[in-house]
């Protein structure tokens, strides 16, 4: 195939439109646009392709630790184009890559679809917040966009923790120190633990990855910090069981208890086709801790959090099939998408319908008062 060089490959996908390019050998460059893998130029990638357009890309430092590690995380800078976080890692003996790419700007709270309850937590003084979510569902986005909300309305001090940094922030009315996994630290627990030397009011962990990190996070959000992480989970109690079950079971109880106490609330994140196409559009489920999460959480009776999310509005809670009737009303997305993301399929089904037929009887009504 034609010889393309990364810069050129990024830029192409950039052009389209597209969230992520995909160097795989024995395949030609894809993209994905719209949430669908697309061939983005002509012409298989052999091995030695791969290998070319990754290793050219990195700092000597990178290509030892990849070559050594057999994978990579890394940010990459393209003039006039952006931020792209990459990930390299070997399969079946040949090098392959990912590339998202990470926009200039990040939006607001509200713009990316958020409730007015993730501004209030903004302002909290100490507690943890937990973005969760499946890969490439936007937590880091949600993540950076809160540090943005944090940074021009307060004056404290943010640290975030990130492999790799994917947005870089300016300081505002706060100061902003990010500090990268491999150049400025060698885990997220100890850049964690030293964070807390570093007078901190608001830390950022990129993500929870071990006990240790957590265990660290969930004792800062309990001494007067805020702390924003996110996690790998589809929903709360999944999030809230990973990390009490990363715990041995003998300190399980006590870490529980901690969580309940420190624990401010969780957002689960789905991103799904416009109806209209052109883009995706978020989703979400919210859990604030009330009283009776809390004594659910403290009693890991985790398996009873859905129900009082369902019936949790009054504290600003509220499910992900909630989110996805009131997207489905407003045309927003479709029925398919929306059944395939649902707690409850037939339940989201059953609403919206209920709700066509409501808003087809007022404007029938509407015409017979004419």
């Amino acid at each position: 195939m034609k010889k393309h060089d990364l810069i050129d490959l990024l830029v192409l996908a950039a052009e389209q439109g597209a969230s992520d390019l995909h160097l795989t050998a024995g395949a030609p460059p894809m993209m994905r646009l719209n949430g669908v893998i697309k061939p983005l130029a002509e012409g298989e990638l052999s091995p030695e392709d791969t290998r070319r357009l990754v290793i050219d890309s990195l700092k000597e430092g990178q290509r030892a630790k990849l070559e050594n590690e057999w994978q990579l995380d890394f940010a990459l800078q393209v003039e006039g184009i952006g931020r792209f976080r990459g990930n390299a890692c070997y399969v079946s003996g040949a090098i392959e890559a990912n590339f998202r790419r990470i926009p200039f700007e990040v939006g607001d709270l509200k713009s990316l679809g958020h409730s007015p309850m993730l501004d209030k937590w903004c302002d909290e003084r100490a507690g943890l917040i937990l973005v969760t979510g499946a890969s490439g569902e936007g937590k880091s986005t949600t993540m950076a966009s809160m540090a943005q909300t944090i940074a021009k309305q307060r004056s404290v001090n943010i640290v975030s923790i990130e492999d790799p940094i994917e947005f870089v922030h300016s300081h505002g009315r706060s100061l902003f120190n990010q500090r990268e996994i491999g150049s400025d630290a060698h885990s997220f627990a100890s850049a964690l633990k030293n964070a807390l030397r570093q007078d901190p009011d608001v830390i950022l962990v990129g993500e929870m990855r071990d006990t240790d990190t957590m265990q660290t996070a969930i004792t800062a959000a309990e001494t007067g910090h805020l702390v924003i992480a996110t996690m790998h989970t589809n929903d709360a109690p999944s999030a809230i069981g990973r990390i009490i079950d990363a715990f041995p079971k003998e300190g399980q109880q006590f870490v529980a208890a901690q969580l309940a106490w420190s624990l401010l609330g969780v957002v689960c994140q789905y991103l799904l086709p416009r109806s209209e196409g052109g883009g995706l559009i978020l989703a979400t489920e919210l859990m604030t801790t009330n009283s009776g999460i809390e004594a659910c959480i403290r009693d890991r009776r985790l398996s009873q959090i859905p129900g009082l999310i369902q019936i949790g509005h009054g504290d600003g809670m509220h499910t992900v099939d909630d989110s996805l009737i009131e997207l489905l009303i407003a045309e927003r997305i479709n029925l398919m998408d929306a059944m395939a993301h649902a707690r409850d399929p037939n339940f989201v089904k059953e609403e919206f319908q209920k709700a066509l037929k409501t808003q087809r009887k007022g404007w029938f009504t509407g015409l017979l008062r004419k």
